[in-house]
């Protein structure tokens, strides 16, 4: 069973708590209406889909309702971190020594 650790709840509990949000860190453009065609394509839907560390966004559906990020690796389905949304990205080289 694969736990995800809630910032918000700080408690570790199992996935089906959880919703995918997609990737997270993708910045809408300050002014959709004069965004190009190919930006306005590229925010709603290009992603990264890297294999390895990713950065998503969850919801804690079935607790406390609210978002955050997480980094897992997309090879080993690992979460290696869990942070409030609006947080800066957290250091991938400090995660990845922190792994091993």
């Amino acid at each position: 069973m694969l736990l995800i650790h809630c910032p918000h709840c700080a408690e570790a509990l199992p996935e089906v708590e959880f919703t995918y949000a997609g990737e997270a860190h993708i910045v809408r453009p300050a002014r959709p209406a004069e965004a190009s065609d190919e930006a306005w394509r590229d925010f709603l839907f290009i992603r990264a889909n890297p294999r390895g560390p990713h950065f998503e966004r969850w919801r804690h559906t079935h607790g406390c309702a609210r978002y955050f990020n997480a980094v897992r690796d997309t090879v080993t389905d690992r979460f290696l971190t869990t942070y409030p949304a609006g947080s800066p990205k957290p250091d991938l080289a400090a995660l990845k020594e922190g792994q091993s």
